[in-house]
C-alpha cells in the first residue's frame, strides 16, 4: 500500500480521500526540516502547502520519494530540477484556488478606487471626512491584465460584467482565445500606455521578474493603479514606491511580496498602498478544493499510474493509463534495446508511432523510450527524469505520427541517431498488451523481450547455429528462445536468443571469435 506523509495543515478532506482510496496516510503539519528528513525515506508521497520546503538536502533522505503534490499553484518551496533529477514528479493545483485569487484581485481593484481602507479607518477613528475620500468608478475604464491565463481570464470575465474595457498581455494568449474571452491582445507597452488599472496574472520567472520595472512604471498612465496577487518580484517595490509618491501611480494593492512574510516593507504607510498577507487563495472553498485536488491527483498517480498537472512530467490521465501502460513497457524495452546496442554517441532520437498507436497521447510514450534509453548512463532513471538527462547530453528528441496503413495493428518504432549513423527498433503488441519486437536494423525478427537475451550479427551459412548452441552448452548456459532474421539468403542475419543465466565477459569473447561472428552483445531487459 502507498503510503503519503501530509506534512503541512490542510483540509481533513484530502486524508480523507487518500484512506478511502486504499492510501495510508499519515498527517505531521508542523515538523522541523531535521524532523522530516527523518522520516521522508519512509513515504511514497509528500502533500505540502507552502511551510514545507522541498529542498535539494530534504529529497537527498527520500530514498522512497515518488511524487511531491503542492496544494496549491506556486512551487516556490520546491526544488523542482533536484527532484525531477530523482525522478520525483512534482504536482501543483492550478485550478483549486483560481477563482478565489481572481476575486481578491477584483476585491482590491474595489478599494483602489473607493479607497476603501483609509475610508474606513477614518469613520471609525471618529471622524466623518466625506469630502476627503474621493474615488473613481470602474465602469468604462481600461483594464490591463498582465497575464491572462487560468486566473487572469477569470479577472477578464468578472471585469467585462462590470462594464470594463479589458487589454491583455501574455505571449500565450492566441488571438481566437482572446477573441473568445472578449479582451484585446495587446503588447506590453500599449497595456502600460492603455491601462487604468493593472493586475498582475503570471508566474514569476526569469522574463516576468520585475516585469513592472522603473522604466516600465513610468510608461503608465498618470494616475494608474495596479494590483498584484500573484508573485512577488513582478514588480520593483521600490520603483512603485517611488511612483507612489511622486503622484504618478494613484494607487497600488499587494497581497504578494518580495519577501514573505512582509513585516517591515519600505511600502507600508505609503499614502494610497493596501497590502493584504497574501491572502489569494485563503477562503475555506479554496482550502477545500486544493486539499481534494492535490489527495486525488497524488493517489491517481500512486495507485494507476495517471499524472495530472505535473510541471516535470507529461500529464497521463488515470483513465487512459491503464492503455498507455502496455505502449509505454514496449516503448521502454525499444529504448532498453537500442541503448545497449548502440555504442557510439547519440545526437538525436526519434519516436514513430503508426496504427492504433497514432491515436493515443504519444508524450509518455516518449518519455518511456527514453527512460529505456537513458538507463545505459544511470540506474535511477525513470519517466520523470530521463527527458531531463537527455537534454543533459544534447540529445535532440522528436516525435512523429504516422497516418498510414501497417503491416501491424499498432506499431512503435524508436530511431537513433549517432555519430555513426541512423539505426531504428520497431515493436508491437501481442494480444493487445504484450510487448513484442519486429524489427532490428531494418530486419525483420519477431521476438519476445526476456530478462537475459542475446544479440548476435553473424553471416548467414550453413553451421553457425550449431557451433554457437554447443558452445553455449559446454558453458552451461540454456537457451530459452531462439529468433532469427536476415536481409537475403547468405547475407548479414540476426539472431536473438533468451537465455537463462547470465553470460559473462569470457564466454562473450569466445563467442566473438566463432567463425562468421561479426557483433555479440549481451541485453538486459527490466
Amino acid at each position: 500500500m502507498p503510503k503519503v506523509l501530509i506534512s503541512d495543515k490542510m483540509s481533513p478532506k484530502a486524508a480523507e480521500i487518500f484512506r478511502a482510496r486504499g492510501v495510508e496516510v499519515d498527517e505531521k503539519p508542523g515538523l522541523t526540516k531535521d524532523e522530516l528528513a527523518a522520516i521522508i525515506g519512509d513515504y511514497d508521497g509528500l502533500a505540502i502547502r507552502s511551510s514545507t520546503k522541498a529542498t535539494a538536502q530534504l529529497l537527498e533522505h527520500a530514498t522512497n520519494l515518488k511524487v511531491i503534490g503542492r496544494a496549491g499553484i506556486g512551487v516556490d518551496n520546491v526544488d523542482v530540477p533536484a527532484a525531477t533529477a530523482r525522478g520525483i514528479v512534482v504536482m501543483n493545483t492550478p485550478f483549486g484556488n483560481s477563482i478565489t485569487t481572481a476575486e481578491h484581485a477584483i476585491a482590491l481593484m474595489f478599494a483602489l478606487a473607493r479607497q476603501l481602507p483609509e475610508a474606513d479607518a477614518s469613520t471609525q477613528a471618529g471622524k466623518w471626512e466625506k469630502n476627503r475620500f474621493m474615488g473613481v468608478e470602474v465602469t468604462s475604464k481600461t483594464l490591463g491584465l498582465i497575464g491572462c491565463g487560468n486566473i487572469g481570464s477569470i479577472v477578464a470575465e468578472r471585469a467585462l460584467g462590470l462594464r470594463m474595457k479589458v487589454v491583455a498581455f501574455d505571449p500565450f494568449l492566441t488571438p481566437e482565445r482572446a477573441l473568445e474571452l472578449g479582451v484585446e491582445k495587446v503588447t506590453l507597452d500599449e497595456l502600460l500606455a492603455k491601462a487604468d488599472f493593472i493586475t498582475l496574472h503570471t508566474p514569476l520567472t526569469d522574463s516576468t521578474r520585475n516585469i513592472l520595472s522603473a522604466a516600465n512604471l513610468a510608461k503608465t498612465k498618470k494616475g494608474v493603479r495596479i494590483i498584484n496577487c500573484a508573485r512577488g518580484g513582478l514588480i520593483d517595490e521600490a520603483a512603485l514606491k517611488a511612483g507612489l509618491d511622486s503622484g504618478h501611480i494613484g494607487g497600488a494593492a499587494l497581497d504578494v511580496f518580495v519577501e514573505e512574510p512582509a513585516t517591515a516593507s519600505p511600502l507600508f504607510g505609503t499614502p494610497n498602498f493596501i497590502s493584504t498577507p497574501h491572502l489569494g487563495a485563503s477562503t475555506d472553498e479554496a482550502q477545500v478544493n486544493v486539499a481534494i485536488q492535490v489527495a486525488e491527483q497524488m493517489a491517481d498517480f500512486l495507485l494507476t499510474g495517471g499524472v495530472t498537472n505535473a510541471l516535470n512530467m507529461p500529464s497521463l490521465s488515470a483513465e487512459d493509463a491503464p492503455k498507455l501502460k502496455p505502449y509505454m513497457a514496449l516503448a521502454e524495452h525499444l529504448g532498453q534495446l537500442i541503448g545497449q546496442l548502440e555504442s557510439e554517441e547519440l545526437r538525436g532520437v526519434t519516436v514513430e508511432v503508426e496504427g492504433a498507436a497514432a491515436q493515443l497521447n504519444i508524450k509518455p510514450i516518449t518519455a518511456a523510450v527514453l527512460a529505456g534509453l537513458m538507463r545505459t548512463f544511470s540506474d535511477t532513471v525513470n519517466m520523470v527524469n530521463a527527458p531531463s538527462m537527455a537534454r543533459d547530453r544534447n540529445i535532440e528528441v522528436a516525435e512523429v505520427r504516422h497516418e498510414r496503413d501497417t503491416d501491424y495493428q499498432t506499431l512503435v518504432r524508436v530511431r537513433v541517431r549517432t555519430t555513426g549513423g541512423e539505426r531504428s527498433v520497431a515493436g508491437t503488441l501481442f494480444g493487445t498488451d504484450k510487448p513484442r519486437l519486429v524489427e532490428i536494423y531494418g530486419i525483420k525478427v519477431e521476438a519476445d523481450f526476456a530478462p537475459r537475451m542475446l544479440f548476435i550479427i553473424n553471416e548467414d551459412k550453413p553451421g553457425f547455429i550449431g557451433r554457437l548452441g554447443t558452445r553455449l552448452g559446454e558453458a552451461g548456459v540454456n537457451i530459452g528462445t531462439f529468433h532469427l532474421g536476415r536481409r537475403d539468403a547468405g547475407a548479414e542475419a540476426i539472431l536473438l536468443l533468451s537465455v537463462d543465466s547470465a553470460v559473462d565477459e569470457p564466454l562473450l569473447w569466445e563467442l566473438c571469435r566463432l567463425p562468421g561472428v561479426k557483433t555479440v552483445k549481451a541485453l538486459k531487459f527490466a
